[in-house]
């Protein structure tokens, strides 16, 4: 997933929240969830803030895996999971953080 969602992101084919919905849509057919559905939430415009790569992640693995994402994704990023943040830290490009939320949505 995570090669998926850096390439559907470098190809500049959507958000970063969307390069992860893609992601998770190409290896879950099933899943009632696409890559459409989050085009608002890239460029921190996802709720509150939040890194939309981490937000889809989190989305997307349900309540129950969201909270570990999002702590796994926070000790990553230098303790940030908003995307101001983020990008005012240089902690971690925005490819970055896609790669990171497809891996931890993979393995959540």
């Amino acid at each position: 997933m995570k090669q998926t969602a850096s390439e559907y992101y470098s190809q500049r084919r959507g958000n970063c929240a969307q390069a992860v919905a893609h992601a998770w849509k190409t290896k879950n057919p099933a899943s009632m969830h696409d890559a459409a559905q989050f085009a608002d939430c890239g460029g921190g415009r996802a709720p509150d803030g939040v890194c939309g790569a981490l937000h889809a992640s989190c989305v997307l693995a349900g309540a129950g895996r969201a909270e570990t994402i999002r702590e796994q994704f926070a000790q990553q990023s230098g303790g940030h999971i908003a995307c101001r943040a983020i990008r005012a830290s240089k902690a971690l490009p925005c490819q970055a953080c896609v790669a990171l939320a497809a891996e931890l949505l993979d393995h959540a």
